[in-house]
C-alpha cells in the first residue's frame, strides 16, 4: 500500500493521472474512499491525489489524544505535499477537510493553486455549544461502544438523509465504510480536532487576507453549515458561493456531475487567471 512518513506517522494515500495536483481533503465521515466519483473524474485531466487523514484506517491510528488536532492536520497536507514532491496544488476539501483546507490556505497560501471548501461552517456562530455537545457524547459512545453505535443515527441525521433518498446504494456504501472506520481514531478526531478548533466566524481579519480563489459549495438544507459558509462569501476577497437546491452535506456523494463539473469550471478559471476578486461595485452598504 502506498503510504508517507509524515509527522511521526504513516499516511496512506492514492493517486492517479498526470498534470497539475488536485488534493481531496475528506470529512470527519470519510476516508481516502469518499473521493472517488471525483478520482476517477479528474485523472483523466489532473494529477488527483486522495488519502486518509491520521487515525483513518489504513493510515496510522496514533493511540494518545494528543496527537490529534487542527493544527496538525494542516501540517499533515503540507507534509504530504513535501513528501510527493508537489510545489503547488488545488485544495479540495469537505466539511473536517474543508476546514483543513481553509486553514492550510491562510498558513501556506504559496503551496495552494486555489481553495474548495465544501459543506463547511459547522460548530460555528449560534450553533457552536450545541455542536461541542454532540460532539463530546458521540466521541464517549464510539469509545464505549463502537462505530456500529453511532452509525444509525449518524448516517440518518439531517444533513445525511438527502443521500439517502438520492442515491441508496451511494448512502449504504457510505454506511458500510464510516463503520469500518477505527473507533479510537474517529473518538480522538471528535475531541481533538473538530471540538478544539476555533469558529470560521471567529476567524475574523484573517480570512480577509486570503488572496487565494476560493470557491465555496453548500447544500441548502446543511443548516449548520450556512452561517460559517455565508461569512467566508462576504469576507474572502476572491470567494464564489455555489448553494445546491434540495441538497445535504456530502455533496460530492449526492451530487457528484454537478460537483465535478463545479470544481472543474472552477480550477480552469483559475489556471486562466480569470478568477479575480470581486468587484468593489458589486458591494452593498
Amino acid at each position: 500500500m502506498p503510504t508517507v512518513f509524515v509527522n511521526n506517522i504513516n499516511l496512506y494515500y492514492e493517486e492517479a493521472g498526470s498534470g497539475i495536483p488536485v488534493l481531496f481533503v475528506h470529512e470527519f465521515a470519510g476516508d481516502w474512499r469518499s473521493w472517488e466519483p471525483q478520482v476517477r473524474f479528474f485523472s483523466s485531466r489532473y494529477r488527483a491525489i486522495t488519502y486518509s487523514a491520521r487515525g483513518y484506517l489504513p493510515s496510522d491510528v496514533p493511540d494518545s489524544p494528543q496527537s490529534y488536532s487542527q493544527d496538525i492536520q494542516v501540517r499533515d497536507v503540507k507534509g504530504l505535499l513535501d513528501a510527493l514532491a508537489i510545489e503547488t496544488a488545488h485544495i479540495c476539501g469537505l466539511s473536517m477537510g474543508s476546514y483543513t483546507t481553509l486553514l492550510f490556505g491562510m498558513r501556506h497560501p504559496q503551496r495552494a493553486r486555489s481553495l474548495t471548501i465544501a459543506g463547511s461552517g459547522y460548530g460555528s456562530g449560534q450553533n457552536r455549544q450545541e455542536f461541542h455537545k454532540r460532539v463530546t457524547e458521540m466521541a464517549g459512545k464510539m469509545m464505549k461502544e463502537g462505530m456500529k453505535s453511532v452509525s444509525g443515527s449518524y448516517s440518518q441525521g439531517p444533513a445525511r438523509v438527502q443521500l439517502q433518498n438520492k442515491n441508496p446504494r451511494a448512502w449504504e456504501e457510505f454506511r458500510r465504510q464510516f463503520e469500518e472506520h477505527s473507533a479510537m481514531g474517529s473518538a480522538y478526531t471528535l475531541l481533538g480536532v473538530q471540538r478544539q478548533r476555533p469558529s470560521v466566524t471567529d476567524l475574523g481579519e484573517e480570512v480577509k487576507k486570503i488572496s487565494l480563489p476560493v470557491l465555496i459549495m453548500l447544500g441548502d438544507e446543511d443548516e449548520p453549515g450556512i452561517e460559517g459558509s455565508l461569512f467566508m462569501k462576504r469576507n474572502i476577497p476572491r470567494a464564489g458561493l455555489e448553494i445546491y437546491p434540495r441538497s445535504g452535506h456530502p455533496l460530492n456523494l449526492e451530487e457528484p456531475e454537478r460537483f465535478n463539473y463545479s470544481l472543474l469550471s472552477f480550477i480552469t478559471a483559475v489556471d486562466a487567471g480569470r478568477w479575480e476578486p470581486r468587484d468593489p461595485r458589486s458591494l452593498v452598504g
